[in-house]
């Protein structure tokens, strides 16, 4: 029996490195938003300090997982086989939880996910237990410690809101100090917001970074606790002196060193605390296996009462290992750069495509913030609000690209950071569970919000944003619950084939969220193209219309092929897939749309005239997309509900106006890919002749109405494709005759492809 236990033991160590990778891909956003954000050094030497933050974070952490071993539930009334159960739910849970969470683009706390993890699946066999053993429901407080699960949620209410507020504060009070100009500000005062800001993070390396070291003793620890105030004192002098000696004489920009001290802090600080949350539990398995082998007593009957001795260390050599899986994992995790782009979308600077919704509660929080503005407006003079105003003022860069300019400057960045190092040392000393993601998420957006960042064209997207993220982070404590409960029951129910059973499913789960996840970043990635801020030149302005003309057509042609074949097959599933496909073409164009602005911006003064040719482009495709959406719609409706199917001569006649379509569109995408724009005329000459054939079977269709036809549903769908085709021909018309023109124009101003 013995061998199973090794098993478990193994895969529980299989289960642990994936665990350390979906769960380090959540929490960069941690550590890597802020100096991602800013900009302040390059990407690689980001990377390069996060990861030795990271090696010197789990290379010096203590190992001592409490809180996985005892902190949730008291061990010496589980059996030895009951806790190998528990961490094994506990496991399968965090890695199928965060893995969502990373798909799609959600920070979420990593803490609060094995705390509830843990909670779900010892409530699960606690109660197993007192039904089995015909106890009373009383005794369950003897099983589980409900004090830390309530700390928890404690903690999250409490981080939430006071570190929105504290950044909001701190980042407004900054703003005001150092203006969006902030250069020549820096070289008065920012030794001391150096000094300030690098004493806070310090003090956060030795209350939370360093807590628990083996290589500093208890005594240490004790003078640090005793000698808080003396050591920010000494701090701030010495790091104030220091920053003005860099900026003095090595002509070194404090704000950049206060990001990178910064990032490795909270790096060392994620990889020596939070590792609890990712190897904390296979560890405890290892700790619980030590106990029990060579007991001579079988896994049902060994008691584990000596799982909660606080000697218990983590083996180095797996701390070593775990520190060098995260590294890999920070510069390999494709799904830790969704989960950090979902970070910056929400509290960057300037403004572009907003990827959250908004909702009722976001419109009537926006619409309260104004009434509110207006109200302190009223009351305070004007040459105060003038003065505010200016310090807030931005100063525009010319010539560089949107995706090449900083989500935020450097002045936020080094709030973010430093604000965060102070909430979480004070949670740390004052033994409060302050989550990291929550922290630093919160002090993200509060900053953001104070440095105006919501102003009233994004505020709407920006707090829907906010919303759904704080809504994930308490589905994460009811899912983690909840799944860790019923795997705890199925693994004790089912044993051995419970046990292969939910690992075979883990795989399946993993392989197609890694399958669908790089379907979805190709697809970004293809939206990315659309994105083109250096076109400057009527040359230009065609070429790019000619690709998102082409574009645009090929996936017209395919969808409306699709859409009635399988409304003639009345294939429900295959129409639904087509409404799927046009989503994705009608994102591609308000794509085009949003980026307009600054397409039109970058024209040169010569080139200008190419803007009012390019928004009506975008016009005819857009009406193009729409009539397509009107006959996706109405066919999946249809046959959605179960209508009498269209008459074959119905069919026979949509097949033959699809295939005059078809030969007009495949025409269309080799004059655009070959740029053989002499052979539009033929194209327009041949117009009347679909339009002819449209009326025709409009006629047609009254016939049968007035003869044969019994089915109004039938002639409503008949006449809406129809009408809707006829609506997508003269909007591909009209388009073609724009493009023309204005090619001619631009041929006789001497500008040729």
């Amino acid at each position: 029996m013995e061998q199973i236990y090794i098993v478990m033991l193994v895969v529980l160590g299989i289960l642990a490195i994936i665990d350390l990778v979906v769960g380090v891909s959540n929490d960069a956003v941690n550590f890597l938003n802020s100096a991602i954000g800013s900009k302040a050094v390059s990407f690689r030497t980001i990377m390069i300090v996060a990861s030795l933050g990271i090696l010197v974070g789990a290379l010096f952490s203590s190992g001592m997982m409490e809180i996985a071993r005892s902190g949730i539930f008291v061990p010496g009334m589980f059996s030895f086989n009951d806790v190998m159960i528990i961490f094994l739910a506990v496991m399968i849970s965090d890695i199928i939880l965060l893995d969502v969470f990373n798909s799609i683009g959600l920070p979420t706390s990593t803490t609060v996910s094995i705390i509830f993890e843990l909670l779900g699946a010892a409530l699960c066999l606690a109660v197993y237990k007192i039904y089995v053993l015909d106890d009373s429901f009383d005794t369950l407080s003897d099983y589980i410690n409900t004090e830390k699960a309530s700390q928890i949620v404690f903690s999250i209410l409490l981080s939430v809101i006071l570190s929105f507020t504290l950044g909001s504060f701190v980042q407004y009070v900054s703003r005001l100090i150092f203006t969006f100009q902030y250069e020549k500000r820096v070289k008065y005062i920012g030794a001391v917001f150096g000094g300030l800001a690098i004493t806070a993070i310090t003090f956060f390396i030795l209350i939370k970074g360093l807590k628990g070291v083996s290589f500093i003793d208890q005594a240490t620890h004790v003078w640090i606790k005793s000698n808080q105030l003396l050591i920010i004192g000494v701090n701030f002098v010495f790091f104030t002196l220091l920053s003005q000696v860099l900026m003095t004489f090595f002509k070194i920009n404090i704000l950049r060193v206060i990001i990178i001290v910064g990032t490795f802090a909270l790096a060392l600080a994620f990889a020596g605390n939070d590792l609890v949350n990712f190897i904390g539990v296979p560890i405890a398995a290892y700790n619980s296996y030590e106990i029990f082998n060579g007991s001579g007593i079988s896994g049902d009957q060994f008691m584990m009462g000596a799982l909660a001795n606080d000697n218990i260390v983590a083996p180095f050599y797996f701390l070593v290992f775990a520190g060098v899986v995260m590294v890999i994992t920070l510069w390999t995790s494709k799904k830790a750069k969704t989960v950090i782009e979902t970070g910056l979308n929400l509290s960057r600077q300037g403004d572009g495509v907003e990827r959250f919704s908004p909702n009722m509660l976001s419109r009537y929080i926006v619409r309260f913030g104004v009434y509110i503005g207006l109200g302190i407006n009223y009351f305070l003079p004007k040459s105060i609000q003038i003065k505010i105003d200016k310090q807030f003022e931005k100063q525009e860069v010319k010539g560089k690209k949107r995706k090449d300019e900083p989500a935020f400057d450097m002045v936020r960045a080094a709030v973010n950071l430093m604000v965060a190092s102070i909430l979480i040392s004070i949670g740390t000393s004052l033994k409060l569970p302050l989550s990291t993601t929550y922290v630093t998420f919160m002090v993200a957006m509060g900053t953001s919000f104070a440095d105006r960042a919501w102003d009233r064209e994004s505020a709407v997207y920006r707090i829907a944003g906010v919303f759904n993220v704080i809504g994930g982070w308490f589905v994460t404590a009811i899912v983690a619950f909840v799944s860790a409960f019923i795997f705890a029951y199925f693994l004790k129910v089912g044993q051995v084939y419970a046990f292969i059973g939910l690992l075979v499913g883990l795989g399946i789960l993993l392989y197609r969220s890694s399958r669908k996840h790089t379907k979805t970043i190709k697809a970004q990635q293809e939206l990315l193209l659309l994105k083109r801020e250096d076109i400057v030149t009527i040359n230009e302005v065609i070429r790019e219309c000619t690709i998102q003309i082409s574009r645009v057509i090929s996936g017209s042609n395919t969808i409306y092929r699709e859409v009635i074949e399988n409304l003639s097959l009345q294939d429900l599933g295959k129409l639904k897939e087509n409404k799927k496909d046009l989503k994705k073409l009608e994102k591609e164009v308000d794509e085009l749309k949003s980026n307009v602005y600054y397409f039109i911006k970058n024209l040169d003064e010569t080139s200008a005239e190419g803007s009012m040719f390019y928004v009506m482009i975008l016009g005819y495709l857009q009406d193009m997309i729409q009539s397509l959406g009107f006959i996706s719609q109405n066919s999946y409706a249809h046959i959605n509900n179960n209508h009498k199917q269209l008459k074959f001569n119905q069919i026979r006649d949509l097949k033959s106006l699809d295939n005059k379509l078809k030969k007009l569109f495949e025409d269309i995408i080799v004059i655009f890919q070959e740029g053989s724009f002499d052979k539009i005329d033929v194209l327009l000459e041949t117009k009347m002749e679909i339009y002819d054939q449209v009326s025709k079977l409009i006629k047609k269709q009254i016939e049968r109405i007035r003869t044969v036809e019994t089915s109004p549903k039938n002639s409503k769908l008949y006449f809406a494709l129809l009408l809707e085709t006829n609506d997508l021909i003269k909007a591909t018309m009209h388009l073609l005759e724009l493009f023309k023109e204005f090619n001619s124009h631009a041929n006789l101003k001497g500008t040729n492809l």
